[in-house]
């Protein structure tokens, strides 16, 4: 548990700063804004878009997985500690049986 709240806030951290840089990327100053044509209803392929609005959700998407990974290790790591912690305490059973099976 106290590994995972430091990964939590890393990971919500890093999401607001990829957030925050693609936003400063992709030119989110009110003068671009108004020299860009406005929003029509009508389809558009993709190829016509500018590379800003291809894929606006990329950071987020990075983000989502980043923090899935993250979790996912933090998870992994703690079942191996535990796996560890029970290992030598089966281990230190083992030897008490022995020593009191001799005597």
């Amino acid at each position: 548990m106290r590994v995972l709240a430091p990964l939590l806030l890393f990971c919500l951290l890093a999401g607001s700063v990829f957030t925050s840089a693609s936003a400063r990327l992709s030119g989110a100053g009110g003068l671009q804004e108004a020299q860009q044509p406005k929003q029509t209803d009508e389809f558009v392929p993709i190829s016509q878009l500018p590379p800003q609005d291809q894929l606006p959700a990329a950071p987020l998407l990075v983000t989502a997985y980043a923090f899935v990974w993250v979790v996912l290790f933090a998870y992994v790591m703690s079942v191996g500690r535990r796996l560890t912690k029970v290992q030598h305490e089966v281990e230190r059973l083992e030897s008490d049986i022995a020593k009191r099976t001799r005597t």
